[in-house]
């Protein structure tokens, strides 16, 4: 009976080994738990990319509405009927012209 009690003990204690400290272990569950939770919320970023996009092309499919806001933001078209002005910020504006003063005489 000693030697069954013993050999239960030693089964117990290679069990617990793997459990702790194997490769396998314990801290793979818990690396590969988080590595799950990291790519759910990378998955959760790129469906809403995906919903977003789905919405463009269903717009582009349907009406002119998407189609005239894109030609007009990205590629600064305007309607036959509309006059374009451009707004410089006073930051970005060059300086104004001075008036050229007379050369002094020169001897």
């Amino acid at each position: 009976m000693k030697w069954f009690a013993a050999a239960l003990l030693c089964a117990l204690l290679l069990l617990q080994y793997r459990l702790w400290l194997s490769a396998d272990g314990v801290r793979e569950v818990l690396r590969l738990r988080a590595e799950v939770s990291s790519q759910q919320q990378q998955n959760a970023t790129l469906a809403e990319r995906n919903r977003e996009l789905a919405g463009e092309v269903r717009d582009l499919k349907e009406g002119y509405a998407a189609i005239e806001e894109r030609a007009r933001s990205d590629l600064g078209m305007i309607s036959g009927n509309e006059t374009f002005y451009q707004v410089v910020p006073r930051a970005l504006a060059p300086p104004p012209a001075r008036p050229l003063r007379a050369a002094a005489a020169q001897p």
